[in-house]
């Protein structure tokens, strides 16, 4: 499947726990021999993006993305206290028509706690609250959280990805599996970041900036003197106009990992619903209009190439002005070098919401991250019978 002359790009959405359904998407496509070019994420996908161009294993990137995954849920701790469950039964019960036996399930009471967890805990592997006895002694602003600008510090990420990432790969000439692409903001000037390992050396840090969302309450990361940046998914959660500003005369391939879906079947039933939406809304891909703006372009450059041909074949080069044929000649060059490439195809993998929660981006449960994975990989086998 994979062509020299088209590049086969994997974009990933952020979305907290959710990232384990694009390591799913990885993984099947790694398993039908699908080679990834360019591999581009903001937030979670930004990290996701970072262990694949970067994976220890070159031969099995996506193992490595799997296990990274794995020891996340498996060093999360999960309140399993009976009493937590059985308010939040009541909770919901008091608020629904039980007639219609939409009374909460077990994943979704399991979830809930999962979420609880990680906000009172953390996961030592990712992301520790600030509050914990052991930050009193290097934290100078401990006792005093009126000064706070953060809650969770995600630093842990740092010592977690070193097992996975070979980072001398993500820099010019470092051989990456995937040419890596990670996304960010500068807090300053609410400009967009983009972080390219053919352009610059990848370090950690560019991947706590990429992964700094503050509505987590994760702190902002300077990445450079004087550029302070948080989570590209502030602007836009699908990198896909870093994509081709990156690369812009090479026909692509896009497999698009959707977190969030951008439709549904329904209206939502209740505030809880109105709030999921609402965010999933806000982080959904946005990027249809760009797509058509750069096959629209690609379909300009093509008529103004074959008019030039016409005019350079069938006019008699002595009734046109040479200069002026020669300045359309290098505007259309010029244009093409910026705008060139060709949008062959694009495979958006959707992840399904058999019932919508506002937390299930929170939920770092071994339960739920198996399956995640595992329905990220299902959801792509399907569409790569269909290609």
């Amino acid at each position: 499947m994979h062509n020299d002359a088209i590049e086969n790009v994997l974009i990933l959405q952020g979305g907290g726990s959710l990232g384990a359904f694009g390591c799913g998407v990885f993984k099947a496509l790694a398993n039908n021999h699908i080679k990834i070019d360019i591999v581009a994420g903001t937030s979670i996908g930004g990290i996701n993006a970072a262990i694949i161009a970067g994976s220890m294993d070159k031969e099995h990137p996506e193992r490595t993305l799997e296990e990274f995954w794995l020891e996340l849920a498996e060093n999360s701790i999960n309140v399993t206290n009976p009493v937590l469950g059985w308010l939040y039964d009541k909770s919901r019960a008091s608020s629904i028509d039980i007639s219609k036996n939409h009374l909460p399930t077990t994943d979704e009471v399991n979830s809930l706690l999962s979420t609880i967890s990680s906000v009172i805990y953390g996961n030592d592997k990712f992301f520790v609250p600030r509050w914990r006895a052991d930050y009193a002694l290097k934290d100078p602003q401990y006792f005093n959280p009126s000064k706070w600008t953060y809650l969770y510090d995600h630093s842990p990420l740092v010592t977690t990805l070193a097992k996975y990432i070979d980072y001398n790969k993500l820099q010019p000439n470092g051989h990456p599996n995937a040419r890596l692409i990670m996304t960010a903001v500068n807090i300053l000037t609410s400009e967009p970041l983009t972080f390219d390992s053919s352009r610059q050396k990848i370090t950690s840090k560019h991947i706590l900036a990429t992964s700094g969302y503050p509505s987590y309450n994760f702190p902002w990361v300077e990445v450079e003197e004087g550029i302070y940046a948080w989570d590209g998914s502030l602007l836009s959660n699908t990198p896909f106009d870093e994509v081709i500003d990156a690369s812009p005369v090479i026909d692509k391939r896009l497999f698009l990992v959707e977190n969030y879906p951008a439709k549904v079947d329904k209206l939502p039933d209740n505030l809880i619903e109105v709030y999921h939406r609402t965010r999933d809304i806000q982080f959904s891909d946005k990027s249809q209009h760009n797509i058509k703006m750069s096959k629209a372009i690609t379909r300009y450059l093509k008529y103004i190439e074959v008019l030039y041909q016409i005019i350079d074949k069938n006019i008699d080069p002595s009734k046109i002005d040479k200069k002026q044929l020669e300045n359309i000649r290098h505007t259309y060059t010029k244009m093409k070098s910026k705008r060139g490439a060709e949008i062959k195809g694009i495979f958006r993998i959707t992840r399904d919401e058999l019932f919508p929660h506002y937390y299930e981006n929170t939920d770092f449960s071994v339960e739920t991250i198996r399956k995640s994975i595992k329905d990220g990989e299902s959801k792509t086998n399907q569409i790569l019978e269909k290609i």
